[in-house]
């Protein structure tokens, strides 16, 4: 069986080569956060908060520094770091779904991205307790992901250790490996879905 992918599933990668000379108007950088606040959620309940921060700014600057050393050797150069936040828990009740519901408004993002022609990185590298003082979010509100968001760059602008992996081949693991049923046939590995 083969199956063809919209452009955006086939063509969507990570890149940690950002052009440092492109910078993310105000149209485009709407268009990402209302992509992702247009993303389903359990019981419309859109647990879901965002913090843009521009190059150039002091809160570039602050989740910047926020960053695990080895993000911080090329985040730097994107056009924005976005801090994705999940609200997980309101009124004193938690919300279960709540970061499954800020992946899926998270994905939406990097859809308008892609077909803005961007492209995303997502780190999960950061010291949340810092994100969550620097943005004085509100109690049950934490930081779950930073998205570096920018126009790609060539690979050969990154240190020989990043460039090869920027350069790697994309790979992920057989597709028998993450199904664990096809209809009523049993779980036996390759035979669980049909034959690619």
């Amino acid at each position: 069986m083969t199956t063809d992918l919209h452009p955006f599933a086939a063509e969507r990668t990570s890149p940690r080569s950002f052009d440092p000379t492109h910078s993310l108007d105000d149209a485009t950088a709407l268009g990402l956060l209302e992509a992702a606040r247009w993303a389903p959620s359990s019981k419309n309940r859109q647990p879901w908060r965002f913090a843009l921060a521009r190059r150039g700014t002091r809160l570039h600057a602050q989740v910047l520094g926020s960053l695990h050393e080895g993000n911080r050797r090329w985040a730097g150069d994107a056009s924005a770091l976005v801090v994705a936040l999940a609200e997980r828990s309101r009124d004193g009740r938690a919300i279960g779904s709540a970061d499954y519901d800020l992946g899926l408004a998270v994905a939406q993002l990097s859809l308008q991205a892609h077909a803005a022609g961007l492209a995303v990185h997502q780190m999960g590298g950061f010291d949340g307790g810092t994100v969550w003082a620097l943005l004085d979010a509100p109690e049950g509100v934490e930081p779950v992901v930073v998205v570096a968001v920018g126009r790609q760059a060539p690979a050969d602008r990154l240190p020989p250790d990043l460039r090869a992996r920027e350069v790697a081949a994309r790979e992920r693991r057989p597709l028998a490996e993450s199904v664990l049923r096809w209809d009523d046939t049993e779980p036996s590995g390759a035979a669980a879905t049909p034959a690619a």
